[in-house]
């Protein structure tokens, strides 16, 4: 069986600790302030994650862009000519374009290297929950699956990927054209949370909205109970936009829901993602029911 890499995008949120475990490649989305464009890595190194939360706080605006075609056609052209093939596994098309830059790059990479495999998997998810199916391709590939069998994988568990989370001010949402901007006033006079989950189509919307942020993650851990499942490659990742402490709150609040303690993974909200979130967005992702619910239903 030929080798093959795992390629993912920064919407994966995935730390340098697990990238390097699960050997894992990734390419970089953009990000521009203060006039300038960025890679936005996924190692925080143009600014550190708190130093970005606060730089929100303070009113700067961060400005995101997809992966464009040269840049998956780089990475492609690097593999393919180290002798491996690619199985590309990339943020929701409803919520990033980079998916579609990246099947331009392979149908032009192909044409000059007919000889290789190139399978982009358009995930239906992002941040975490991307981030697990990155994860799950390759322990599949560790398993001697090919790129094929993993692939197809992906696409047939990949609405058993649940992500449940909130945020704690409106503002972001609004300033990123998410909310209306009567929706965020009001909701931030009332101390309205929204409770957002990813649906069938890998968008993000709000199913419920509570009264206070402590009620939110109780509501979060709640509903992650109600669709968590047992299965052999569970794993439980809790991302917070530069709250800390609200994340381990977050963990033991799952935990007093599920009866019994897991191995939970805790880390930072991505620029990409963070950038319309704000800070003190948190999310709780993991393998469960298949999620069936599209927008247009609620």
């Amino acid at each position: 069986m030929k080798k093959y890499v795992i390629l993912t995008d920064t919407g994966c949120d995935l730390d340098k600790s697990l990238r390097e475990k699960y050997d894992i490649e990734y390419v970089c989305m953009r990000v521009s302030y203060d006039g300038k464009d960025y890679p936005a890595d996924l190692d925080w190194k143009q600014m550190p994650a708190n130093e970005f939360y606060n730089a929100m706080r303070e009113g700067k605006r961060f400005m995101t862009g997809q992966v464009n075609v040269e840049a998956y056609k780089e990475a492609f052209e690097k593999y393919i000519q180290a002798g491996y093939d690619v199985l590309s596994v990339s943020t929701s098309s409803n919520i990033s374009s980079s998916i579609q830059s990246s099947y331009v790059a392979r149908d032009e990479m192909l044409k000059e290297y007919p000889e290789a495999k190139i399978i982009c998997v358009d995930t239906l998810r992002a941040c975490y929950a991307l981030g697990l199916l990155a994860i799950r391709a390759s322990e599949l590939r560790a398993e001697g699956k090919t790129i094929e069998e993993t692939a197809a994988w992906l696409e047939e568990h990949r609405l058993t990927v649940n992500m449940i989370g909130s945020v704690d001010k409106l503002t972001y949402l609004r300033q990123a054209g998410r909310v209306s901007a009567a929706s965020a006033f009001f909701g931030g006079l009332l101390n309205i949370k929204p409770i957002i989950i990813a649906d069938a189509q890998g968008r993000n919307f709000a199913v419920s909205k509570v009264k206070g942020r402590k009620v939110s993650l109780e509501r979060i851990a709640e509903m992650a109970k109600e669709a968590y499942e047992e299965v052999p490659y569970q794993r439980v990742m809790i991302s917070h936009a530069d709250c800390a402490e609200e994340a381990e709150e977050l963990k033991q609040m799952f935990y007093e829901k599920l009866g019994k303690e897991v191995e939970v993974y805790i880390g930072y909200v991505g620029v990409c993602v963070g950038s319309s979130v704000g800070p003190g967005m948190i999310g709780i992702y993991f393998f469960g029911k298949e999620v069936t619910v599209n927008k247009e239903e609620q």
